[in-house]
């Protein structure tokens, strides 16, 4: 809880930073109240709208409400899926305004100890640094392979923790080992005829825990004729950091992924993580104000492309044989793919491409499944809530194979398929590792 202080600070700052233009720029229409799962779940709950979020701020801003509790939990509860945007027919920017809100308060309040030695630990120890992201999941690597999780779980231990992350470690993708992790490509030369030379975004969880896709990912990359340039100085895209009000650690992060691509001479940036790559295509907003890096982030954001949409645009579908066993397949837009690349159809068109599959559109598959960056972590009842729905969407669909283009969404959807006990009929895949598998290679 902010004291009377903090407050003042925090409403201040709000008055010098926050966007008074965009704030304006909505007209409270509503036409962003059926796309908010919150203000959905929440039973209509207008502080629990985009529309009337943006309407506490500006309310803070012209100090007819103070920023307390009740006006940080509205920030807190929100997702920033940014299904709001596509929908505003004044364009508001709304992710823009809730990143800054939360910048500011997280900037202006005094956290408690334990808050500062977790935030401390995690957004400046470890997701900057590569060899200690490294390291950090290495020890989950041990814990699978050691013994110690078979152990751990016949004692009953994960009794202990909250039901949702007692079976959340129960999805949790096999680790690769140290010298998988360390033993990365820097460059991989075009399979069939080059189209394209392309710089992969390699991300830190995606290279870690999630390597395997990586690995796929470039595989198709160099099966559809693109050169993969793969720079070893790039780190962590920042999105944790933008979303949870560190934004400061978030530019100095956008500035160093910047220097590791811009001399690289690419037609593309590649991403296959749809938060990492919203987050990377907005570098430009990131940066706006430092005459010195704006022109070299906008430079850098029009790059950005997420794989589905450069595989469909040299028609990697219809040159490259896909077939697997018969099953039916559905997908879960990632939100930040979707609402902040405008990525939709790509995806699509490459599921249905693949012989042998049945694919059946899942109702509201554009609705957030609730993962959200850590919002399943620290906002759990609400998250769970949403993973509930969105199960009883993909059930509806009888697909044995839920696709998604986001780690966390996968995670999120593995965690779902978990909790309703269908782990032996239904299985959550990356898109990536599915057209991976799908490809027959002569």
């Amino acid at each position: 809880m902010t004291t009377i202080k903090e407050q003042e600070k925090i409403q201040e700052q709000f008055k010098e930073r926050m966007d008074e233009d965009e704030l304006l720029n909505c007209m409270r229409c509503g036409f962003c109240l059926p796309t908010c799962p919150t203000y959905i779940e929440s039973g209509f709950k207008e502080s629990q709208s985009p529309r009337g979020r943006i309407a506490l701020m500006k309310a803070v801003v012209d100090g007819l409400i103070e920023p307390d509790a009740e006006f940080e939990r509205s920030l807190e509860l929100c997702l920033g899926c940014r299904a709001c945007e596509p929908v505003c027919p004044s364009g508001v920017n709304y992710g823009h305004l809730l990143e800054d809100a939360r910048d500011i308060i997280n900037q202006n309040k005094q956290h408690s100890l334990p808050a500062r030695v977790v935030r401390k630990t995690v957004f400046q120890g470890l997701f900057p640094h590569p060899n200690r992201m490294r390291g950090a999941v290495g020890l989950l690597g041990f814990y699978q392979r050691s013994g110690i999780q078979t152990l751990a779980r016949k004692i009953g231990f994960l009794g202990l923790l909250p039901d949702s992350l007692a079976t959340m470690e129960k999805i949790l993708p096999k680790v690769p080992t140290m010298k998988e992790m360390k033993n990365r490509p820097d460059y991989l030369p075009a399979i069939a005829e080059k189209v394209h030379r392309v710089a992969f975004f390699s991300g830190c969880l995606m290279d870690t825990m999630f390597l395997k896709t990586n690995d796929a990912t470039m595989k198709l990359l160099q099966l559809a004729g693109c050169e993969v340039v793969i720079p070893e100085s790039q780190v962590c895209c920042g999105a944790l950091h933008g979303h949870s009000g560190e934004k400061q650690t978030a530019k100095e992060l956008a500035k160093k992924n910047i220097i590791a691509f811009e001399e690289l001479d690419v037609d593309f940036i590649i991403t296959n993580a749809g938060g990492c790559g919203a987050f990377l295509v907005d570098y430009d907003h990131l940066l706006q104000d430092d005459p010195e890096w704006k022109g070299r982030a906008k430079t850098f954001a029009e790059k950005v492309k997420d794989i589905s949409e450069v595989l469909v645009a040299v028609d990697f579908h219809k040159k490259v044989k896909m077939e697997l066993p018969p099953q039916v397949i559905t997908y879960q837009d990632s939100c930040h793919l979707r609402n902040v690349m405008k990525t939709a159809a790509a995806p699509r068109v490459l599921l249905q491409a693949i012989a042998g599959v049945k694919y059946k559109e899942m109702v509201d598959a554009d609705r957030c499944c609730g993962s959200a960056g850590i919002y399943n972590i620290v906002e759990s009842e609400m998250s769970m809530v949403m993973l509930d729905y969105k199960m009883k969407q993909a059930k509806e669909t009888h697909a044995t194979t839920i696709v998604t283009a986001n780690p966390g969404c996968l995670l999120q959807m593995q965690l779902g398929i978990e909790r309703e006990g269908l782990s032996s009929k239904i299985r959550g895949v990356h898109i990536v590792d599915l057209l991976a598998q799908a490809v027959k290679q002569d």
